[in-house]
C-alpha cells in the first residue's frame, strides 16, 4: 500500500510536465502561424507602391497608390464576417479548427496575388482579382485574431497570462518586420524596374508556401480546456442582452484606440515618409526594421509589467502616452531616414504597452461563453472600421496639406479608449474560469 501511495505523486508530476509540454508547443504553433499569417497581411502593406503600379492604371500614381490602400481597407470589411463566422465556429468545432482552416485561406490568398497577371496585360481584371484576394484574406484574417487571442489566454497559466499573451504580437510584430525587411532585401538586390515588373510578387509567393510548415507544426496543437466545445462554460452564468451590449460597445471602442495607435506607428509612418516626405523607400524600410525590431525587443517585458501591475495602467500609458506625443513625434519625421526610426521607435514602446497584454486584456474581461464570438463581432468592426483606414487617411490628409486633422482623430479615439479601460476590472491573474 506504501509502495503504491509513493508511487502516485511521481506519476502526477509526470502528467503535468507533459500537458505543460503540450501547452508550450501550442503556443509556438499559434506563433508561427500568427507570424505567417500577418507576414502575408502586412507585406501588401509595404509592396503598396509597386502593386499599385502592376494592378491599376499607374496614368495617375497618386490615384492609383489609393487605390491600392482603398482595396487594402476593403479587405478589412470581411473581417467581422470572418470574426462571426469562425468566432461561432471555434465554440462548436473548437479553436484548433479554426486556426487551421484560417491559415489555409491566407496562403492561398497569398499566393493568388503573387501570380495575377498585370493591369497591362488583363485590364481591369487584376484590380478585380486583387480585391478578390484581399477579401479572402480579411475573412481568414478575422477568424485568426478572434481565435487566437481567446485560445492564447485560456492555455495561459493565470499568473502568466500577460506574458503568454505577449507571444501574439511578437508573432505579428516578428510578421509585420520581416515584410519590411524583406521589402528592403529585394529593394537593395533588384533594381526599381525589376521590383516593378516582377520583385514585388516574391514575398507573396513565399508567404504562401512557409504556410505548409505552419500547418505542419499546428497540426498536434492542444485543444482548449475552457471552450464550450470541451463544456469550459458549464458553471458560467448567463449575461443579459443588454449587459452583453453594453460590453460589446466598450469593447469595440478600445478596439479602436488600439488598432488605430497601431496601425499608424507599424505601417503608416513609413508609406508617410515615402509618399508625402520624400524619403528613399530603402532608407524608410530600413529605419522602419530598425524601430521594429526594437518595439519586439520590449513585447514579453510589456507583457510581464501587465502581470505586475495589471491590465489597466499598461494601457493606459499605451493610448495617453500616443495622445499625448503624437503632433511631436509625427512632425519630427522629415526625409531624413533617422527622424523616421527616432518616431517611430518612440511610437512602437508605447503601442507596446497596449499590444503586449492585449489578449490577456480583452479575455479578461469577456465570459468564456461570449468571448470568441464578442471578439469576432466587436475586435473585427473595430479594426475594420479604425486599422483599414488608417493608411488611407494618412496618405490622404497629408497629401491635401491636411494631416493635422488625422492626428485630432486619432487623439480623439485614444481617449475615449482610455475612458473605456478605466471602467474595467481588474482580473489579471484570475483563472479564466472564474472570469
Amino acid at each position: 500500500m506504501n509502495n503504491i501511495t509513493e508511487t502516485m505523486p511521481d506519476y502526477s508530476i509526470g502528467q503535468a510536465k507533459t500537458r505543460t509540454t503540450l501547452r508550450r508547443k501550442s503556443l509556438m504553433a499559434t506563433g508561427v502561424g500568427n507570424l505567417l499569417e500577418w507576414f502575408d497581411w502586412t507585406i501588401y502593406t509595404v509592396a503598396s507602391v509597386y502593386i499599385a503600379a502592376a494592378l491599376f492604371d499607374k496614368s495617375n500614381a497618386t490615384s492609383a497608390l489609393l487605390n491600392t490602400l482603398a482595396v487594402f481597407a476593403a479587405g478589412f470589411l470581411l473581417r467581422p464576417i470572418g470574426g462571426i463566422f469562425f468566432g461561432i465556429l471555434a465554440d462548436r468545432l473548437g479553436r484548433r479548427v479554426v486556426l487551421l482552416s484560417t491559415m489555409l485561406l491566407m496562403a492561398g490568398a497569398s499566393l493568388l496575388i503573387a501570380f495575377i497577371p498585370s493591369y497591362d496585360a488583363i485590364g481591369s481584371w487584376a484590380s478585380a482579382l486583387l480585391l478578390l484576394a484581399r477579401l479572402v484574406q480579411g475573412f481568414a484574417h478575422g477568424g485568426e485574431t478572434t481565435t487566437s487571442y481567446a485560445y492564447i489566454a485560456e492555455i495561459a497559466p493565470p499568473k502568466h497570462r500577460g506574458l503568454w499573451s505577449s507571444t501574439v504580437f511578437l508573432a505579428v510584430g516578428c510578421g509585420s518586420l520581416l515584410a519590411t525587411f524583406y521589402m528592403a532585401l529585394l529593394t537593395s538586390l533588384l533594381s526599381v524596374s525589376e521590383m516593378q515588373e516582377w520583385g514585388w510578387r516574391i514575398p507573396f509567393a513565399t508567404g504562401g508556401l512557409l504556410a505548409v510548415f505552419a500547418l505542419w507544426l499546428r497540426r498536434n496543437m492542444m485543444e482548449s480546456e475552457h471552450s464550450p466545445s470541451a463544456g469550459g462554460m458549464s458553471e458560467e452564468p448567463a449575461w443579459s442582452r443588454g449587459t452583453i451590449i453594453q460590453h460589446g460597445v466598450r469593447l469595440f471602442l478600445y478596439e479602436a484606440g488600439a488598432t488605430l495607435t497601431y496601425y499608424t506607428w507599424v505601417t503608416s509612418a513609413s508609406i508617410y515618409a515615402i509618399s508625402v516626405k520624400g524619403m528613399d523607400p530603402r532608407s524608410a524600410f530600413t529605419m522602419s526594421c530598425i524601430a521594429q525590431v526594437i518595439y519586439l525587443v520590449f513585447l514579453p517585458i510589456s507583457g510581464w509589467i501587465s502581470d505586475q501591475w495589471g491590465r489597466k495602467i499598461s494601457a493606459l500609458i499605451s493610448l495617453l502616452g500616443i495622445a499625448a506625443t503624437l503632433f511631436p513625434l509625427w512632425g519630427l519625421i522629415s526625409n531624413e531616414p533617422w527622424t523616421l526610426m527616432v518616431a517611430q521607435t518612440a511610437g512602437l514602446l508605447l503601442v507596446g504597452f497596449i499590444t503586449g497584454c492585449k489578449p490577456a486584456s480583452i479575455s479578461e474581461q469577456i465570459p468564456t461563453r461570449y468571448r470568441t464570438r464578442m471578439f469576432g463581432v466587436c475586435i473585427s468592426l473595430g479594426v475594420a472600421v479604425f486599422g483599414g483606414t488608417a493608411s488611407y487617411l494618412t496618405t490622404w490628409l497629408y497629401s491635401e496639406n491636411m494631416g493635422w486633422m488625422f492626428n485630432i482623430y486619432l487623439i480623439v479615439v485614444a481617449v475615449i479608449a482610455s475612458a473605456v479601460v478605466l471602467m474595467w476590472k481588474n482580473n489579471h491573474g484570475v483563472p479564466i474560469d472564474k472570469i
